[in-house]
């Protein structure tokens, strides 16, 4: 992935991971959009930040991404890059009958929204000069936790869709899988403090120092999510799943 000069769109970009991801593209010398559902907290990402745009989305409505999407390249016809990065993550009980609204807010949200997101943008950046996808999955696409059952198995949706859609674009545009391990957000109440979670600052630390190698690697994987990955095929993966299900 090129380094600067790039047009970003990042969904998500309101908080968290992906607030910090636009103020440090935006420094590498990017233009980056960020979009999310709420207006306040994407125009505080973008504060003091002349070249990041805010745009407001639901990416978890169908009709909202197609708008979106429209509106995007009409007045940004330059976005090369697109992040989907947006997500939700909630407990839930998988063990007893329960509503359902969470777990298919996830699924709207989490797979589904990436999906539409790309197609309403693949064929624009087809013709973009270095262009590329990021998806963002998760260490918990690897080793799941039984708590956010459905927030796992979309991450692990989206790491197999990633794989296809690298395939298919081999080419034309460049895919990459962005998979954060358990890192000090507020993606869930009290994360963001949470002992044994990686600080914010070290893990987009070690994540653009993957982004920006000579090389990007199609599996961007800090060590924390490194060891996820790899649970299975160096044998360690039940113990993991035990240690993650008892945190």
């Amino acid at each position: 992935m090129k380094t600067s000069g790039n047009t970003i769109l990042l969904t998500g970009g309101g908080s968290g991971i992906g607030r910090e991801l636009a103020r440090r593209w935006h420094d590498l010398g990017n233009t980056v959009i960020v979009a999310g559902r709420t207006a306040a907290s994407l125009a505080e990402t973008a504060e003091g930040y002349p070249n990041i745009h805010a745009m407001t989305v639901d990416a978890g409505d169908r009709a909202d991404i197609a708008r979106f999407a429209s509106e995007v390249i009409a007045e940004y016809p330059a976005v090369n890059v697109l992040v989907n990065n947006a997500g939700i993550m909630r407990f839930e009980d998988i063990a007893a009958p329960r509503d359902l609204a969470d777990s298919e807010a996830t699924i709207s949200t989490n797979l589904l929204g990436p999906i539409r997101m790309t197609d309403a943008f693949v064929e624009h950046l087809s013709k973009q000069a270095d262009a590329a996808i990021i998806n963002v999955s998760s260490g918990l696409a690897f080793v799941p936790m039984a708590r956010t059952a459905t927030y796992c198995a979309t991450k692990a949706a989206l790491h197999s869709y990633t794989q296809s859609l690298r395939m298919a674009l081999t080419g034309k545009v460049e895919v990459i899988e962005l998979a954060p391990p358990a890192v000090q957000t507020e993606l869930t109440p009290g994360q963001s403090t949470r002992e044994g979670y990686l600080p914010l600052d070290t893990y987009i630390d070690q994540a653009l120092a993957l982004l920006t190698a000579d090389k990007t690697p199609s599996e961007v994987l800090v060590p924390n999510a490194q060891f996820m990955r790899d649970a299975e095929k160096e044998g360690r993966y039940e113990e993991l799943l035990a240690r993650v299900n008892q945190l």
